[in-house]
């Protein structure tokens, strides 16, 4: 089946095509930057764009950086407060007139690494980690998913956990290497005393560069990059909306 993915995040929107089949994308990734104050209305301009773009008429599916039930979004971290209680499904559907499912973006990335990725016939708890503008996470027992558990919010020394230890926040605080890897290391072992999971997959932009702070991770969990890279949004998102079909 061929459904677009989109996956949205704090700084850009991106989309492709997508074979949920083969977890392949059938054309190049195409990115807007996500606009800011990111409002429904200015981010559903921006999906009518991507679906302009590769001129889709077939069924979407998002990744959303939020808590959601039944499309409704529930937190707004990363995105404007307007969203809250908005429901995305509508009108994502409303602005496109075309079928649209919406999933936790990081729930997408893990269903996109547990069935093409680096969770593939992995057993027990594994626990993704999406490291970009915040940190996303997802849990998946045995390839079930338990969604919504936005355990980039958990409390670290006074603040939620992104803001000590995203990627954004190694940027803005200039944080070397070894500085941000051991802040990270942090979370983990705190991720660790609460679920001992039996793998971390770490997804988001940072996987690309586990080289430079891996060295600094000391938990005791096993911890491996995300196999699909930044694609792992796109196509957990198409493969979400497989179920809405």
């Amino acid at each position: 089946m061929e459904i677009l993915g989109i996956d949205i995040g704090g700084s850009g929107m991106k989309a492709a095509p997508v074979n949920t089949a083969t977890g392949q994308l059938i054309a190049p990734r195409y990115r807007i930057p996500t606009p800011k104050p990111a409002t429904p209305e200015a981010m559903a301009v921006v999906i009518q764009q991507l679906v302009q773009h590769f001129n889709w008429t077939g069924p979407i599916g998002c990744g959303f950086p939020a808590a959601l039930h039944s499309g409704t979004v529930l937190t707004a971290t990363n995105i404007d407060d307007s969203w809250l209680q908005t429901n995305a499904v509508s009108l994502f559907e409303s602005v496109t007139q075309l079928p649209c499912s919406v999933i936790n973006d990081a729930d997408a990335a893990a269903l996109a690494e547990c069935t093409f990725g680096a969770g593939k016939e992995q057993k027990g708890l594994i626990m993704v980690i999406t490291v970009g503008t915040g940190i996303g996470s997802a849990l998946l027992y045995n390839g079930q998913l338990i969604p919504n558990t936005e355990l980039g919010h958990v409390k670290m020394y006074g603040v939620i956990a992104e803001k000590y230890a995203s990627d954004f926040m190694r940027r803005r605080l200039g944080l070397d290497w070894q500085e941000w890897g051991t802040r990270f290391n942090e979370y983990l072992q705190y991720m660790e005393k609460l679920f001992y999971p039996s793998l971390f997959v770490i997804g988001g932009g940072i996987s690309k560069k586990m080289g430079r702070f891996e060295e600094f991770l000391t938990c005791k969990t096993p911890v491996v990059p995300a196999q699909l890279r930044n694609h792992a949004g796109i196509i957990g998102a198409a493969l979400a909306a497989t179920q809405q079909q």
